[in-house]
């Protein structure tokens, strides 16, 4: 009997092996996305005297959604993290990238940068946002729920204080791509509500030349 069971047992350990490999040559490929900016639209841009220039970000995410992972949540307080479904980068810089061009095309200029970066381009504003939900729900929805601030970018006067929520439903429930296509255009729908913020604010005024007599009198000689 012992001669027996040592017999066996090379062969349970290849069928063993032989499991495990079948199990990992089977495993789905994982899938990536990326958010989609909005459709093209008419020219919405003014005269040149009312071009903008403008700086977007930072923009924060909580740790739980910054993450490769496309997160959904369940019902209650439980969220699903798929392994198999990622972002093509991150969604930190994705959810930038496509905000810059939806703010791009509805202010109808291309003065419209990530911040912070090497550009020196006379800004007038800035918007930063803290976005507190974007993730898919259990009932088919995809929602966004962001916190930004509107400040003057030579002073950092803030202007205008927001928290929106919005929502959109899935085309087709429990379909990534589905997903991702609701989800870029709740960003959509939020970059229209900061254009429509940043057309209805003054102009921030450039400050004004600094005169000899602004410090104290004295002319300096280079």
């Amino acid at each position: 009997m012992k001669v027996r069971a040592f017999g066996l047992a090379p062969v349970v350990v290849v069928a063993v092996a032989v499991l495990v490999t079948t199990s990992c040559a089977t495993s789905p490929p994982s899938s990536f996305y990326t958010l989609t900016p909005m459709r093209a639209m008419p020219d919405s841009g003014g005269s040149p005297s009312t071009v903008l220039g403008v700086g977007l970000g930072p923009v924060n995410f909580p740790q739980f959604l910054d993450r490769p992972q496309i997160v959904t949540r369940d019902a209650g307080n439980r969220l699903a993290i798929d392994e198999f479904h990622r972002w093509g980068g991150t969604i930190q810089d994705d959810f930038l990238r496509v905000w810059i061009e939806n703010m791009s095309a509805l202010l109808g200029t291309s003065s419209v940068f990530g911040f912070p970066n090497e550009v020196r381009y006379p800004l007038d504003f800035r918007v930063t946002a803290d976005v507190l939900a974007f993730e898919g729900t259990y009932d088919g929805d995809a929602v966004l729920r962001a916190r930004w601030i509107v400040l003057d970018h030579r002073t950092d006067q803030v202007l205008r204080v927001e928290d929106t929520h919005y929502r959109r439903p899935l085309a087709e429930p429990k379909d990534e791509g589905a997903l991702i296509a609701a989800m870029s255009e709740t960003l959509g729908d939020f970059s229209r509500d900061v254009a429509v913020t940043l057309k209805q604010l003054p102009k921030p005024k450039p400050p004004a030349p600094e005169r000899p007599e602004d410090r104290g009198g004295l002319l300096r000689i280079p």
